[in-house]
């Protein structure tokens, strides 16, 4: 509000913003360009479904900057501030913060990463914090009394399931390490050592995102800084400091031709069996293979073939963990 009773003086602090919004904006949407085109491309390397989640990230933060860029300059160079464009500012980022938030969860519980999909109770706690992040974070866009409170907690204990999650995964690609060098079962330790190192970055990542968190909320709380002259130097920091976390994540979880074996994983995660089971292999023909009937080897997949004499497909055969 404190902006748009600005415009109307037209503040000259504020006509940085146009072009600002528009940077971020190009820097965005070629982010999110180049995202959909890897992960279209890399869809024979491994499953795509935490990259087609993650991709309406940087969607969303394109939308929601070029309906900022739009509203600045027509403010400026038309004298017209749209009402319905600033609300739709505001409706964007506050789905840009929640599809953020459970992107973060997804992650944690190692959606497409130690498992294949999430057990029904992790998609309801996800989908709970989803909905409470979101209703809290309106709240308190709306300086609804008490809301913020209310979004300091939802931090705090979204936080925490993302780290307690973050270290059981951790703990759990340790044993299984553990496991592989005391088995001397070196045709898993690629896949799930790159797991390990995935996980202990998004650590990392997200330690950055709660100090990052806890400095907006003290600022808030201490009112600090809130001048309109140095309101562009803020957008910067921020727009940068989001940009280069999301930047450093999707590097990390983007598609691409990962360890052998990485996709190998259970269906669901069981918490009664932590170290991973052993895998056998078996070659053959795909005559042979059509022919094959057994209740224990019931997984086949198509391989390349490393020798150059053999012209024909090879199918390799894993046993099911159960």
């Amino acid at each position: 509000m404190e902006v748009l009773q600005s415009i109307n003086g037209v503040d000259e602090s504020y006509r940085h913003l146009p072009a600002l919004y528009l940077t971020f904006l190009s820097i965005w949407f070629l982010s999110a360009c180049s995202w959909t085109v890897n992960t279209f491309n890399s869809r024979h390397f491994q499953s795509n479904n935490l990259q087609w989640t993650l991709a309406s990230v940087p969607l969303i933060k394109a939308l929601q900057l070029t309906l900022s860029f739009l509203f600045w300059y027509s403010c400026f160079h038309h004298h017209v501030c749209s009402l319905w464009m600033s609300f739709g500012v505001y409706v964007t980022g506050v789905l840009f913060q929640t599809a953020s938030f459970v992107s973060f969860l997804l992650i944690s519980h190692g959606y497409c990463i130690t498992c294949e999909r999430l057990s029904l109770t992790e998609r309801r706690t996800t989908a709970s914090l989803g909905c409470v992040f979101y209703l809290t974070l309106v709240g308190y866009r709306a300086s609804v009394p008490y809301f913020t409170v209310l979004l300091i907690l939802n931090y705090i204990i979204s936080f925490y399931v993302i780290f307690h999650h973050i270290s059981q995964n951790l703990s759990v690609l340790r044993e299984q390490l553990a496991f592989i060098e005391d088995e001397n079962v070196q045709a898993m330790h690629d896949a799930v050592y790159t797991k390990y190192i995935m996980f202990k970055k998004f650590q990392g990542a997200m330690q950055i995102v709660a100090m990052a968190e806890t400095v907006v909320q003290r600022q808030i709380y201490m009112n600090m800084d809130n001048s309109s002259q140095n309101y562009w130097l803020r957008l910067l920091v921020r727009e940068w400091a989001q940009f280069c976390i999301f930047l450093y994540i999707g590097w990390t979880f983007r598609s691409q031709d990962l360890a052998p074996r990485f996709s190998v994983m259970p269906t669901l995660k069981l918490k009664e069996n932590s170290v991973i089971p052993p895998i056998y292999s078996v070659e053959m023909d795909e005559k042979t293979f059509k022919e094959f009937r057994s209740h224990e080897w019931n997984i086949g997949l198509p391989m390349p073939c490393s020798n150059e004499r053999h012209k024909d497909s090879v199918l390799v055969i894993i046993q099911h963990p159960r």
